[in-house]
């Protein structure tokens, strides 16, 4: 059963006088439980790519379904609720929140949806904290953190409230070898366990082979 559904997805931007075809006609589907990376080199739409399947920006053209439900023909309430309950997000840039600190941040989802005790909202982010391996430094602001330990949390916050789909631009990029093998393990078991969809974008070999299917873009196109 296709989890995500994307037919003739086009995304072009302005940038002065000239378009910029960030995307042209992407078609392809996503199975539920698939375990999928987009590769491809830099300026080729994996950001993007990932962007309009989470709901973040979109598309010019074409049609984006998530569990069937059209998404371009969403408000911004229904929206909010599908990025909120239904997809995890592992940024490039961590976009953690500065004054708070580690466990603030990697809990902040769960208080938003406003559906969980204090106790169940300590038991999840513990479990998870320790299983991304920042224990240590639950008290620490993300400007105390490397970029490492910051990618962590991210990690952390994006898989806490069990979303149905994760989306990962360049998860691994700002960890070392070991700890990034670590985490893409961690990913791996939850996919195994919970049947999370993992969707992730990058130019690594060494997590490419932990995919189960891949989806190659050039230029805004799937190429074979």
């Amino acid at each position: 059963m296709s989890i995500i559904e994307m037919k003739e997805v086009k995304k072009e931007y302005s940038l002065g006088e000239t378009k910029v075809h960030a995307l042209r006609g992407i078609d392809f589907s996503v199975e539920e439980g698939d375990f999928l990376s987009v590769v491809g080199p830099s300026g080729s739409g994996k950001t993007t790519l990932l962007n309009i399947i989470g709901c973040i920006d979109n598309a010019t053209a074409g049609s984006v379904k998530i569990h069937n439900e059209e998404t371009t023909a969403m408000n911004d309430i229904q929206l909010t609720y599908l990025r909120l309950y239904k997809i995890g997000f592992i940024f490039q840039t961590f976009n953690l929140i500065p004054v708070l600190d580690v466990r603030e941040n990697v809990e902040f989802p769960l208080l938003l949806m406003k559906k969980f005790s204090r106790d169940e909202i300590n038991k999840r982010s513990d479990k998870i904290i320790d299983e991304v391996g920042i224990k240590e430094f639950i008290k620490h602001k993300p400007a105390e953190l490397s970029g490492g330990q910051r990618q962590r949390v991210a990690i952390a916050r994006a898989l806490i409230t069990n979303p149905d789909i994760v989306l990962a631009d360049e998860p691994t990029a700002n960890l070392d070898s070991v700890t990034g093998e670590k985490i893409l393990e961690l990913m791996k078991e939850l996919n195994r366990i919970e049947k999370t969809t993992f969707i992730f974008s990058t130019h690594d070999p060494d997590v490419i082979k932990y995919a189960n299917h891949i989806v190659k873009l050039k230029d805004g196109s799937i190429v074979n």
